[in-house]
């Protein structure tokens, strides 16, 4: 690990976190959770946009990190699931593939739940 790196990671982990917060200001109030929806699907698109180019060699291993680990995992790691989702299915991998969604929906929502059962002791 290298000085610059860790500067490309924070730097744009601090910019990702900044935007998912400027997101979650606007004006709009309702029981279904829009704004985390479109910060997720922003999220998505975005770090498949860097990884198709990284992918082709379009963009460097520095600017790789800063964007993919540093905004994206700011802005949501939910982009980082979507990834590795897509990349198991693109692989035919599709038991693995399931499962893992599958497991990641179920298991964080009961770490959710008993995250919230702990706050309460």
């Amino acid at each position: 690990m290298s000085i610059t790196s860790l500067l490309a990671v924070g730097t744009g982990g601090a910019l990702g976190a900044m935007g998912r917060w400027g997101l979650s200001l606007l004006p709009f109030r309702g029981e279904f959770p829009l704004l985390t929806l479109a910060t997720n699907l922003l999220g998505a698109v975005l770090i498949g946009f860097i990884a198709g180019l990284a992918g082709r060699g379009r963009l460097s291993s520095g600017w790789t990190l800063f964007w993919k680990t540093g905004v994206c995992g700011g802005f949501t790691t939910f982009s980082t699931f979507s990834l590795e989702s897509l990349t198991l299915l693109e692989k035919g991998r599709w038991l693995l593939g399931g499962s893992y969604m599958g497991l990641s929906v179920i298991l964080c929502l009961l770490g959710a739940a008993l995250g919230q059962r702990l706050s309460r002791i």
